[in-house]
């Protein structure tokens, strides 16, 4: 009798919240264009992706309401204040009718008591979804130290959340880099630093704790990539400094002393070295498979005198055959876009699952470009070797950090754009002939939420499914298990 009671309070609760939602009246054409965060104007979407709420920058506005039509049907909101939250049902329903279709959205608010009609915008609905789960590392935006870290892994078509490392739990120890192999979740990997570190390697729920060096190597592994096999991962072993700089409005520069590259043979606990790609005289890191598995991708370039000649540091994308069969490199190294004769320096390139493409980012010079204003992505069609600048999904701010989704149709990166300082995990759609579209910001169920939050979103990641460890795994397989060995 309770529960029917609480149930029957709760209706007629929401009923009546319905009821004194504010209701336009007498409405005016605006004069000036819509201020809203996130900026969700004419924008390509996944029809799998979570509501985008949004909230209008103008202080005066005291009620809101938004009109979303399409062919398949419509929502309506309003509210009170300045934020439009869409109810998770109707949007999943109407967004799944809309695909291949466009919304047309109209906002409504109203302004030291007038109510005002903006001009309308679209959202254009994809055909094709957006993987369903993305990973990211929760920092300080700090220059040299950090305090408290996450990695956590986020449901891309809801609000849903969790924890998956927490450096409370393991000493304080940095943690980096959670990339998952052929956007599955059971097959994953991230570096635990500290004294009781290693790479921790995820394979179909197995948490395994490796030391990922051997003889001859700067360091253990870094950077790092999975094989299509799942059995090997290609890795850089980087000798990293940080230092701040002593120009106007830069700040931080970080770079490699030395870097080489190596191949992790997660069968044989045993480490594959070639001489071409661990040369005393170049710098080589940020290694990555093709999507078939024969070529390893990679940046690399000749030393210079460090932290002198930091402007003349740049790096060249280059590639190098692997046979996965023999377990060994090739002995001739391609290069296939020169830093030398492009006066810039590229950084992370990521391969499309189809084979297509291979996106990268380009800055002015250097090996860290979360630092750099410049830093744009760029995408190279490895069908012709054409290059073209990503000019819809950039900004005039740090673009980099990205991955993409097992479809190859969309990418995940952090970008700067909002302030300089925090990164925030956007999305952008690439058409099939590797065509950009609007970028947006990883929607929230309170689109306040990045105003409030001090971390960056950091190396964004994406998966069609969640992995099978959270937080409490990796503090047991970091305090009970000692690394193993790689030679």
């Amino acid at each position: 009798m309770k529960h029917c009671l609480y149930i029957l309070l709760t209706a007629c609760l929401a009923s009546l919240l319905i009821a004194c939602a504010p209701r336009p009246t007498a409405v005016r054409q605006a004069d000036s264009p819509l201020s809203m965060y996130p900026d969700y104007a004419d924008i390509t979407i996944p029809y799998n992706i979570a509501p985008l709420n949004f909230l209008l920058r103008d202080e005066a506005v005291d009620a809101v309401s938004v009109e979303v039509t399409g062919p398949a049907g419509s929502i309506s909101q309003s509210a009170h204040g300045r934020k439009i939250i869409f109810p998770l049902k109707k949007w999943q329903s109407l967004l799944r009718q809309s695909r291949g279709d466009s919304l047309s959205v109209t906002v409504t608010a109203r302004s030291n008591g007038t109510w005002l009609r903006y001009s309308s915008f679209i959202w254009t609905v994809a055909q094709e979804p957006l993987d369903a789960y993305v990973s990211y590392r929760l920092i300080e935006p700090g220059y040299e130290v950090w305090n408290e870290l996450q990695i956590r892994e986020r449901c891309t078509e809801n609000f849903d959340e969790r924890i998956l490392a927490d450096n409370r739990q393991t000493d304080k120890s940095c943690m980096n880099c959670h990339v998952h192999g052929g956007n599955k979740g059971g097959l994953s990997m991230f570096h635990l630093r500290g004294a009781k570190g290693g790479t921790v390697l995820n394979r179909d729920g197995r948490l395994r704790k490796l030391t990922l060096q051997a003889e001859g190597l700067p360091s253990a592994a870094v950077y790092g990539d999975f094989h299509p096999s799942g059995r090997f991962g290609v890795f850089s072993t980087n000798v990293i400094i940080p230092a701040f700089h002593t120009e106007r409005n830069l700040r931080l520069e970080v770079y490699d002393t030395k870097s080489d590259l190596a191949i992790a043979d997660f069968d044989n606990n045993r480490m594959i070295l070639s001489p071409l790609v661990t040369d005393s005289l170049s710098l080589e890191t940020f290694p990555v498979f093709s999507a078939d598995g024969r070529w390893v991708y990679f940046c690399s370039a000749p030393r210079v005198a460090l932290p002198d000649s930091i402007r003349q540091l740049r790096y060249s994308l280059c590639r190098i055959a692997f046979d996965a069969s023999r377990g060994e490199w090739d002995n001739r190294v391609d290069t296939l876009w020169n830093a030398r004769l492009r006066g810039a320096s590229v950084c992370h390139p990521k391969a499309s699952p189809d084979g297509r493409f291979l996106l990268y980012t380009v800055a002015d010079y250097g090996t860290f470009p979360i630092w750099h204003r410049e830093t744009d992505l760029q995408l190279m069609d490895l069908q012709t070797g054409e290059t073209r600048n990503l000019a819809q999904a950039n900004s005039n701010r740090s673009d980099t950090y990205h991955s993409w989704s097992s479809n190859s149709r969309w990418i995940a990166f952090a970008s700067k754009r909002g302030d300089g300082q925090y990164g925030r995990v956007y999305f952008a759609y690439i058409d099939s002939a590797g065509v950009d579209h609007k970028a947006f910001v990883l929607p929230q169920s309170n689109p306040e939420k990045d105003d409030l939050s001090l971390k960056s979103y950091n190396i964004p990641d994406l998966s069609t499914e969640p992995v099978p460890f959270d937080a409490v795994d990796v503090e047991n397989l970091y305090k009970n298990l000692s690394a193993e060995p790689f030679k």
